[in-house]
């Protein structure tokens, strides 16, 4: 599906936005973690024009091939589970130790848009607090999700059945609270998928601080 993700989705005011504070809000070089990161497109290549320093994350081959492409220089990229993030099994089965507890606080911030999404309800809260113990005191996190009243149920996308979780707005808060974030900032965006059966969606994006 990695080729025509692109396609489905190519307003992307709502995650550039995102990005423009991270940059803001960040010093040149610090590091960050992008989790799911797709085809790169835009914020591997937005974050690394503006000089941070990205790690990509994605369990598709075929998007960490696009990513590649698309912002080579940008990042550095490992094919992982995200939901093996900070657990054991980063270094043991992903060869990537900087994303398991000995790299804990070594982020600056940290991004997933629309990756969680693929998670049940229970796992997504499991992942946001293992991403906290990656990110430093203070540190930030930017997330994309859809409003919708959804765990795990599935949906038809690009010629296959995924499985897709949503959360209304407040309890998303809710449960970003639960995790260690304080929101600093959300907006939603109307959108419509372009090229699938997917009905019209509210995307989330939201702006978050690691509570000390």
């Amino acid at each position: 599906m990695g080729d025509r993700y692109s396609e489905v989705f190519p307003a992307k005011a709502g995650q550039l936005a995102c990005g423009e504070w991270l940059l803001r809000e960040l010093e040149p070089g610090a590091r960050v973690l992008d989790i799911g990161c797709g085809t790169g497109d835009p914020t591997i290549r937005q974050l690394g024009a503006g000089g941070l320093r990205v790690t990509g994350v994605d369990l598709s081959d075929g998007m960490l091939q696009l990513a590649r492409r698309t912002a080579p220089e940008a990042a550095a990229y490992h094919r992982m589970d995200m939901y093996d993030l900070f657990t054991p099994r980063a270094e043991r089965a992903w060869g990537a130790p900087e994303l398991g507890p000995q790299g804990a606080g070594g982020f600056a911030a940290a991004t997933a848009f629309f990756s969680l999404i693929l998670l049940p309800q229970g796992e997504i809260s499991i992942v946001l607090g293992r991403v906290r113990q990656l990110l430093r005191p203070g540190g930030l996190l930017a997330l994309g999700m859809v409003e919708a009243d959804l765990d795990h149920a599935s949906l038809p996308f690009l010629g296959h059945e995924i499985r897709i979780s949503g959360y209304l707005r407040e309890e998303l808060h809710q449960t970003l609270s639960r995790a260690g974030y304080t929101v600093e900032a959300a907006s939603g965006h109307p959108y419509a998928p372009a090229s699938t059966t997917l009905p019209p969606e509210e995307q989330l994006f939201v702006c978050c601080r690691r509570t000390d």
